[in-house]
């Protein structure tokens, strides 16, 4: 079985917003509900699991019933965590709670405030996984990428021709990201920024998926101005 799992647990304070950015509003919805609409859209996925801090939790609820009424019987809403593997680690707990799963049991996880994701990079996520544990999708690095170790001096200049930007969707082995992350210490877990890490760390491989350019994540005030001009011209297909 294959689920998608939308990671909406944080409260995004770069925005500067009084409510979690994902409830933003542009184009007449929330950001929120056009990312679940694309992954409800994707018949390859068994159900649509909608993971939310624990006091907006009806709010989404009653959210998805006014924006996505026509896919309300395969969106399903629940509690996220403190961090971004807590909150997959919510999600598949609810998985195995209230669904079957098992070892072949896939995940694909992705960020609520990324509405641009397409019905392309989702399937392609889900076809590397017939292959692969884990994968991510990606674009290939357009600036020169500077590194400091001291945030004072360059310390290197990688080469750019080896280097990609993270998006979302990761997608992977439901099963197998638990018992990886589990094995973590504490100390790797901090250090943490997304689910890829703990393969990497653990030594197992992550496959590539071809992302987007239009394919962003809504952060800053600037991106909701961007976000609102792409949803006024039909671009998330």
């Amino acid at each position: 079985m294959i689920f998608g799992l939308v990671l909406a647990g944080g409260i995004g304070r770069r925005m500067g917003s009084e409510i979690p950015k994902q409830y933003l509003k542009v184009g007449g919805k929330a950001i929120i509900s056009y990312t679940v609409e694309q992954f409800a859209r994707n018949r390859q996925l068994e159900k649509v699991i909608v993971l939310v801090p624990e006091d907006w939790v009806d709010y989404t609820e009653d959210l998805m019933k006014e924006d996505l009424r026509e896919f309300i019987d395969r969106i399903d809403v629940t509690e996220g965590g403190e961090m971004r593997n807590d909150t997959i680690m919510n999600g598949i707990a609810y998985l195995e709670k209230s669904y079957s799963i098992d070892e072949e049991t896939i995940v694909v996880t992705h960020d609520a405030v990324r509405p641009f994701v397409t019905q392309k990079i989702i399937d392609e996520n889900i076809e590397a996984l017939k292959t692969f544990t884990a994968c991510d999708t990606v674009i290939p690095a357009t600036d020169t990428i500077v590194e400091s170790m001291d945030n004072e001096f360059i310390s290197s200049i990688p080469d750019r021709s080896k280097l990609y930007q993270g998006q979302t969707p990761q997608s992977f082995r439901a099963e197998t990201f638990k018992k990886l992350y589990n094995s973590l210490s504490d100390e790797d877990k901090i250090i943490l920024t997304d689910a890829a890490k703990v393969f990497v760390i653990k030594g197992e491989k992550v496959a590539l998926v071809e992302g987007a350019s239009g394919n962003i994540k809504v952060t800053y005030p600037s991106d909701l101005e961007l976000a609102d001009s792409l949803l006024a011209g039909g671009k998330n297909k």
